[in-house]
């Protein structure tokens, strides 16, 4: 599904850092989102299935729900219901040996116009998902997906996404829902961090969020590092 996506798109992708990549072990893929041609991008880039979170509404439209299916996406719960059945789904994938992958902005920039070169700082719920992950080992690898030439539609007035889920506080803006179809678009992979039982021992002594912190501002570094390597 995903290849048959970008061949379509006839986007010219380009794949930097592969050899960085860990062979046959689960994976916590991390990166910046401004489109919708990123999931399909990051999995083409890893060369592996990967099982992204999406938001909560994508499974909710129908026809979008279809896609999201057919890439094997993970919802998240309703914004006002906590994310305990997305966690446990995700944490049964990398038990069984998967790649998840997580856009720690949280879906702003999907909804609001950015720059390629833009960053939003991430959540930490990756960091907390891949430290209580019941594996004796995982990587988290960032990925920086810097575009050099897109066009950008307006699709739908944001306010008729509230009928799909009238939680979100985004869909209670004025104006359009953007997208973004990258034409040219490099994936710079970056270095992984290793998540083990000793970083588990740590984040269970010295404190959840504490480590979580660790590990999602390097995160968030590593691929501003990597963005403005591949925007300039």
């Amino acid at each position: 599904m995903s290849n048959w996506l970008l061949a379509l798109s006839q986007v010219k992708m380009s794949v930097h850092g592969r050899d960085r990549l860990p062979p046959h072990q689960p994976l916590v893929v991390v990166s910046n989102h401004r489109s919708i041609m990123d999931a399909p991008l990051l999995m083409s880039a890893v060369g592996r299935p990967v099982r992204f979170a999406c938001h909560h509404y994508m499974s909710q439209v129908p026809g979008l729900r279809n896609i999201v299916n057919a890439l094997g996406c993970l919802p998240l719960d309703a914004p006002n219901k906590g994310q305990t059945a997305f966690f446990r789904r995700a944490m049964h994938a990398l038990s069984d040996g998967e790649a998840v992958g997580i856009f720690p902005e949280g879906a702003a920039p999907m909804v609001n116009k950015t720059t390629p070169d833009n960053l939003n700082s991430f959540h930490r719920g990756f960091a907390h998902l891949a430290l209580r992950a019941r594996v004796d080992e995982l990587a988290i690898v960032p990925v920086a997906i810097a575009a050099h030439r897109e066009t950008t539609n307006s699709v739908v007035p944001l306010r008729w996404l509230s009928i799909f889920d009238s939680s979100e506080p985004l869909f209670q803006q004025p104006g359009w829902h953007p997208a973004v179809f990258y034409q040219e678009v490099d994936l710079l992979i970056g270095r992984p961090v290793r998540v083990d039982g000793r970083l588990r021992s740590r984040y269970r002594a010295k404190g959840p969020n504490d480590v979580a912190n660790e590990l999602t501002q390097c995160c968030e570094n590593e691929i501003a590092e990597l963005l403005k390597q591949g925007c300039y």
